[in-house]
């Protein structure tokens, strides 16, 4: 019996580099796959249709949600974000391991309909570091920062929810946490019944 892939949810503050570790972590191993999110949102500068996101219109999200096509959906910062549910299930069932990059409200979500899915949770190594980060990264509005800004306390207090807690101080020590989440999970004895019972028979 093929073992099935891990579902990796990372969450944290906008601006906190969690798309950093995600693409770093594909481009060590190309069998981990990026499970692209729909969204109400417009694309910023440099962003595909289909490849960073699936840019839909807010009556092609709801159709989406009537059709129970996503395996969790959410509205953030006034827009909706979610993820379609098919392409994900049948990465898993291959043996790929997935990763998503989505918002607290749709990692819980995600958490009650697979329960082995490892939840990362990314943190800065200080409030003022994240809005140096957002102020640099040039896509965002002084309205549309202080905005997230706003959010990072309750988001903070969330953490609590998750499996893990990763500080990314520096990318490549984050990285190294995550890569050693990754090789702990994939040991863990419920993921492995499919050996044991190879081995006893």
């Amino acid at each position: 019996m093929q073992k099935q892939g891990i579902l990796i949810v990372f969450s944290g503050p906008s601006g906190v580099g969690k798309g950093s570790i995600c693409r770093a972590l594909i481009k060590e191993d190309p069998s981990i796959l990026l499970s692209v999110s729909a969204t109400t949102r417009s694309p910023r500068n440099g962003e595909v249709h289909g490849v960073d996101y699936y840019f839909l219109d807010t009556k092609s999200f709801q159709k989406m949600i009537e059709e129970d096509e996503l395996l969790e959906w959410a509205e953030v910062y006034g827009h909706y974000y979610g993820t379609p549910y098919r392409f994900l299930q049948e990465a898993l069932d291959r043996g790929n391991d997935v990763i998503l990059e989505i918002d607290i409200q749709g990692a819980l979500q995600v958490k009650e309909r697979f329960p082995m899915a490892v939840l990362i949770f990314v943190v800065p190594p200080s409030r003022l570091a994240l809005e140096s980060r957002l102020r640099a990264r040039g896509t965002d509005s002084n309205e549309e920062i202080e905005k997230r800004l706003r959010c990072i306390e309750c988001e903070i207090k969330m953490a609590c929810h998750y499996d893990y807690i990763v500080i990314n101080d520096e990318l490549p020590r984050a990285l190294a946490t995550v890569r050693a989440i990754i090789t702990a999970e994939k040991a863990r004895s419920q993921r492995c019944q499919f050996l044991l019972r190879d081995l006893l028979s």
